[in-house]
């Protein structure tokens, strides 16, 4: 289950990854507005940091903090910047407070990625 759950993240990663340069290529060539430029650099740094994060997992004494926090890393980064995207993009929204909701989901998933390394140095991991 653990390997299963890693390599999904890794997969999504990869997509939000290209997403990210996509939307950096817009972003340079065809939109010239700064948050677009943003979002795809949260996109591009995030889908690192999640693959990063299911590497470390495997060895770990606590695989699934890990896991989980790269998984809400992908779902929250995926909602602040396609909300962006939408807003520049399409002059839309993808629902009310989702650019918001995205990036305070991003802080938690930070949050739980940094008590995960914490408790898990604790723990001799």
């Amino acid at each position: 289950m653990i390997g299963s759950w890693g390599l999904w993240n890794v997969g999504v990663a990869g997509l939000v990854g290209a997403a990210g340069v996509a939307l950096a290529a817009v972003a340079a060539h065809r939109v010239a507005d700064p948050s677009l430029a943003t979002a795809a650099l949260f996109l591009i740094l995030h889908a690192g940091a999640a693959v990063a994060l299911s590497a470390i997992a495997g060895g770990s004494p606590w695989p699934a903090a890990f896991l989980a926090a790269a998984s809400l890393m992908l779902f929250a980064v995926a909602l602040f910047s396609g909300d962006v995207a939408v807003r520049v993009l399409a002059e839309g929204r993808l629902f009310p407070m989702a650019a918001p909701t995205g990036g305070s989901l991003l802080i938690l998933a930070w949050l739980v990625a940094g008590v995960a390394g914490i408790v898990s140095a604790l723990k001799g991991g």
